[in-house]
């Protein structure tokens, strides 16, 4: 029998990540972090102590068992650790690259409260990849329904619903506005991050489950969420939109040339190819001098991809300290490395054009910072006497997104005060059947906290369907029963009427 492990007998040190170097990756789209080897998974691995309360489970927005793949991992059998992850995250590759998990998991692990906490993220990762490079996928018996799912988005919410759906046996058609499937997955993150092979690949496992994606289709101008669920017979709806409609500030000059939103840069640059210009059409151009307003890792991501295509320069503006700002820590240290500079405490008050208007200049002033505000966070205050400017030729906005009002306008979703959509604690639409989840729901959130909505939404579906669902049906509570059936199973028992 195995000793317990306690905080003194596990490895101390957390296993660092291989990287590129600085100097050579701002050359390239090549993976930052390159993955730990065999070695380092097993070794960080061991320092897990399999805690009984299992706090880090608790802070998965999905709950995957976490002490239990890494204790499988650490006993080498990788497959098994696999099989734990997608129980219930069908996307570890993704996950293990660009959830803050600092915030989640590893914020809250046993082991972090004396030493660096285990590195989560990092394993899931590794199980994640092994899984691509030795082709597993788990596909389950699926017992076929009669019901049509349509799904509104192919983020990350879209495609935990889908997989849902699509295991409790419904034909699910997935429809995407853009020309591949994969959502913010694709269009918002760099390759040096997640790569778009990591993200097709883990689509594909979702089309073996049955699932079909129609892209290049804007529902709400093709046709409206009240016809999915009437002219093209679909029985359930899921919207997963996501946020993606830009946020200025209203200060003077934001419609001069070489002014943009960073969802325009990094769509260009990720989704269309723009970095490999002229061999795809798509012309992404930077400045000289570029830069960027914002500080979350939208703006990290904006600013490293503006030095890989060929900025001399490159700035970060933002109004508070680095001690507030939202980017993870991990791609600020990266973004430092790679020669951002930063202008911290510093807000932009005006754009200046040039005879051409284009923009030439940022009018800035520095700030301060008083009492905490509603986020929780030390409010800005200007600093009097204290403008100057900055010499740039391209400012790209990275200051957060709302959501896309196309679909409020093109049906009778009811909406927030944000013009976000409304549900309920079902995550169930105004509209009977439809459901929605995710950011254009909540607003911007993590890829973790999107697939938790999109599950929880699925829950909902299957409950309005009458399907039944496991999870449920399997809890230790009384029953509600009718004819000595689970109410929660409903039209699952199949009857077959005996002439007499």
């Amino acid at each position: 029998m195995a000793r317990k492990k306690t905080i003194r007998s596990i490895p101390q040190a957390r296993t660092p990540m291989p990287e590129q170097a600085p100097q050579e990756r701002v050359r390239n789209f090549e993976e930052v972090a390159c993955g730990y080897r065999l070695e380092d998974a097993l070794n960080e691995a061991e320092r897990c102590l399999d805690c009984a309360d299992q706090p880090c489970v608790r802070g998965c927005p999905v709950g995957i068992d976490i002490p239990g793949f890494i204790l499988k991992m650490a006993a080498k059998n990788f497959h098994g650790a696999y099989d734990t992850i997608t129980d219930t995250n069908l996307l570890p590759s993704v996950c293990g690259r660009v959830c803050p998990q600092e915030n989640q998991c590893e914020g809250v692990c046993t082991v972090g409260e004396t030493l660096e906490p285990v590195a989560i993220g990092r394993l899931e990762r590794f199980v994640g990849d092994m899984a691509i490079a030795e082709g597993w996928a788990n596909v389950p018996y699926i017992e076929p329904q009669r019901f049509r799912v349509a799904i509104v988005g192919s983020g990350p919410a879209g495609m935990a619903c889908a997989a849902d759906m699509a295991k409790a046996g419904c034909e699910v058609v997935v429809y995407e506005a853009f020309h591949e499937p994969g959502g913010v997955l694709k269009y918002g993150i760099p390759d040096f991050r997640l790569p778009n092979s990591v993200v097709d690949v883990e689509i594909e496992k979702l089309t073996r489950l049955g699932i079909r994606f129609e892209c290049n289709t804007l529902v709400g101008r093709l046709f409206t969420i009240e016809q999915l669920i009437t002219e093209l017979g679909f029985h359930a709806v899921f919207v997963g939109t996501g946020a993606g409609y830009p946020s200025f500030m209203g200060i003077p000059g934001e419609s001069l040339g070489g002014v943009l939103s960073a969802n325009e840069w990094l769509t260009r640059c990720n989704l269309m190819h723009g970095r490999e210009f002229p061999r795809y059409d798509t012309p992404l151009q930077p400045g000289k001098h570029v830069t960027v307003i914002g500080a979350g890792n939208t703006a990290m991501d904006a600013m490293r991809v503006a030095l890989r295509v060929g900025a001399e320069k490159v700035s970060c503006i933002y109004r508070r300290s680095a001690a507030e700002a939202p980017a993870r820590a991990e791609e600020i240290h990266h973004a430092q490395q790679e020669g951002i500079e930063f202008q911290w405490l510093t807000a932009p008050l005006e754009l200046i054009g040039d005879e051409h208007k284009a923009v030439r200049a940022m009018r800035c002033e520095r700030m301060q910072l008083g009492e905490p505000d509603a986020s929780g966070r030390r409010r800005p205050e200007p600093v009097p006497g204290s403008a100057f400017e900055i010499e740039t030729d391209m400012v790209i906005y990275a200051i957060g997104t709302n959501a896309n009002p196309i679909l409020g306008q093109t049906s009778k979703l009811a909406l927030n005060s944000r013009g976000y959509i409304a549900t309920d604690e079902h995550l169930a639409t105004s509209i009977a059947g439809v459901y929605a989840g995710g950011d254009i729901v909540t607003g911007a959130a993590t890829v973790i906290q999107a697939m938790g909505a999109g599950r929880k939404a699925a829950r909902g579906m299957k409950a309005w369907l009458g399907l039944r669902d496991s999870d449920l049906v399997y809890q230790d509570e009384p029953a509600d029963r009718l004819f000595g059936i689970d109410r929660r199973q409903r039209n699952y028992a199949r009857l077959q009427i005996v002439g007499v």
